[in-house]
C-alpha cells in the first residue's frame, strides 16, 4: 500500500506550500510529479498518486493554487465546477511553472527519490506537464487532455526529453483541431508520441465523472507506464530474482537471502 500524506515545500519567492506524498511500499524509487486538474488537489488525484505510488514511484502533488487559496479540494458538482473555472482563470501559469520547478528539486533532493523525475499531468495539469517538459530539467512527460498547448508551440523547441500525450476526439476543451496543430508542429519528433483515444471526451481518465471510460483510461494508463518504465524505471530483472530466489529458497535455504528476492511490485 502507499503512504499518503503531506508535505511542505518551499517556493522560489520564499513562500511555503505543500504537496501531497505518495510512496511505494518499499519506500524509495523515481520520482513522478502529478499535476493536477483544476479541481486542486482532490480524491482523485491523491488516488492517482497512491496508484503510480503502488507502481513503484515517489509522488508528489503539489497545491499549485495556493497563491489564491490554499488546500483546494473540489468535487464535481455544478457548484465546485464554477469555483474550479474561477480558479483556472485566475491561475498564474508562469508562476505555477516555477512552483513545479521546485517541487521537482524539492524531490531530487528527498532520500526517498531514486534516479529521475517525471511530470504528469491532467486537462490544467496536461498543459503544466508540456511547459514542465520545455522549462525544468524533468525527464520525461505526460500529457493527458491538456488544453490550450497549441498557444504555446514555440515553447517545444526547449524540450529535450521524451512526451506522450493522450487526446480525446470529442473533447471541446481541446479539440481535434487544435490537436492538429500541435500534432503537426511536432511532426519531426520521434519522442513524442500521440495517442487519439475515438469516442470518449475530455477528463476521459477522471473516476466519478460522466466523462469516464475505463477501456481507453486502461489502455492510456498502460501507455503511460511504457514511457515511465523506460525513462524512469523502476525495472526489475524477474527472470534472475526467480533464478536466485529458487537457489537461495531450495538450495541454500537461508530465509534472508530469500527474502531479498522478493519484490513488493513487479
Amino acid at each position: 500500500m502507499a503512504d499518503g500524506s503531506f508535505i511542505d515545500v518551499t517556493a522560489a519567492d520564499g513562500g511555503t506550500f505543500k504537496a501531497y506524498m505518495a510512496k511505494p511500499e518499499r519506500g524509495s524509487g523515481p520520482g513522478l510529479v502529478l499535476l493536477q486538474e483544476i479541481f486542486g488537489i482532490n480524491a482523485y488525484m491523491r488516488s492517482m498518486a497512491e496508484h503510480f505510488a503502488e507502481e513503484g514511484y515517489v509522488v508528489l502533488v503539489p497545491d499549485l493554487f495556493w497563491r489564491m487559496e490554499p488546500d483546494v479540494c473540489l468535487g464535481y458538482s455544478e457548484e465546485d465546477f464554477g469555483k474550479a473555472f474561477g480558479f483556472y482563470q485566475q491561475f498564474d501559469v508562469d508562476q505555477g511553472i516555477k512552483d513545479v520547478g521546485e517541487t521537482i528539486a524539492h524531490m531530487r533532493r528527498m532520500d526517498e527519490v531514486a534516479g529521475k523525475v517525471g511530470a504528469l499531468g491532467y486537462c490544467l495539469g496536461g498543459k503544466l506537464a508540456y511547459l514542465t517538459a520545455a522549462r525544468t530539467d524533468v525527464d520525461c512527460a505526460v500529457s493527458y487532455y491538456g488544453v490550450a498547448i497549441e498557444e504555446s508551440l514555440d515553447e517545444g523547441r526547449n524540450i529535450t526529453c521524451p512526451m506522450v500525450f493522450h487526446t480525446a476526439e470529442l473533447d471541446k476543451f481541446a479539440p481535434p483541431e487544435a490537436v492538429a496543430k500541435i500534432k503537426e508542429a511536432f511532426a519531426h519528433r520521434p519522442d513524442f508520441e500521440f495517442y487519439d483515444y475515438a469516442g470518449v471526451d475530455h477528463a476521459f481518465a477522471t473516476h466519478g465523472r460522466d466523462s469516464f471510460d475505463k477501456p481507453s483510461t486502461m489502455m492510456a494508463y498502460s501507455r503511460t507506464l511504457t514511457l515511465l518504465r523506460k525513462v524512469l524505471g523502476p525495472i526489475h530483472d524477474l527472470s534472475h530474482l526467480w533464478d536466485m530466489h529458487c537457489y537461495h529458497e531450495f538450495a541454500t535455504r537461508d530465509v534472508h537471502e530469500t527474502m531479498k528476492t522478493m519484490v513488493a511490485e513487479p
